[in-house]
């Protein structure tokens, strides 16, 4: 267990370095050199999470999917709303997923599959509207690719807006916004009058989250020092 936590450390010690440089660098110009020199770690240890460059772009960008599991909703609409929230929040707080989206806007990417991490959240919602038909939680003429999409490009579009205007200080006001436009839509009347789209609900999300991420930490640290 000792040896597992170091190694989760360390891969998670060279995609933070990785990240950072890329973010400072841009994917091309980036070495696994000034990587290394980052993450004050030898190649050997590198070579052993990460095959290549390529490989630590790819770890970099799949930042960016949830790292804790989401806890079950009766109603599988909040679970999406909760999604949503979680990420905002992520963005937010995270420097490793805040250099995943960078990575993925990054043009010069060009040997990277920078789509992975948009159809992997294009996948998620897809997911969780195709549970929800099958609930009976929205509208029978709601086509589930489409409204995927569309609901994973908005939040694409906003979560950057809120980047460039205000350091994403707003993202969670915008998501909720963006909740409030869409769900309307596409769930049926009793189910829409039960969700929880409020800042409230997105900072006690927010708050547990963190406090399931340090006790994980500090989980692997005991194991780590046994």
């Amino acid at each position: 267990m000792a040896q597992q936590a170091r190694a989760i450390r360390t891969r998670r010690i060279i995609l933070d370095s990785a990240a950072a440089v890329f973010a400072e660098r841009g994917y091309e110009r980036a070495t696994i050199g000034e990587i290394l020199a980052r993450a004050g770690v030898t190649k050997g240890a590198l070579y052993f999470h990460f095959a290549s460059k390529e490989e630590l772009a790819l770890g970099v960008l799949s930042a960016q999917l949830l790292d804790e599991p989401l806890t079950p909703q009766d109603v599988k609409l909040q679970e999406l709303v909760d999604q949503g929230f979680l990420l905002a929040h992520r963005l937010q707080t995270d420097s490793l997923v805040q250099a995943s989206v960078a990575l993925a806007l990054d043009s010069g990417a060009t040997s990277v599959d920078r789509a992975a991490p948009f159809q992997a959240w294009v996948d998620q919602v897809a997911e969780a509207l195709t549970v929800a038909k099958a609930r009976g939680e929205i509208l029978p003429h709601v086509k589930v690719l489409d409204t995927a999409e569309l609901f994973s490009g908005a939040f694409a579009g906003i979560q950057t807006m809120s980047q460039v205007v205000c350091d994403r200080d707003d993202l969670t006001h915008r998501v909720v916004v963006l909740l409030q436009h869409v769900l309307p839509s596409i769930s049926t009347p009793a189910v829409l009058t039960g969700l929880d789209m409020s800042q409230e609900r997105a900072k006690r999300l927010a708050a547990d989250y963190e406090e399931s991420r340090r006790r994980h930490e500090d989980a692997d640290g005991t194991d780590a020092e046994r």
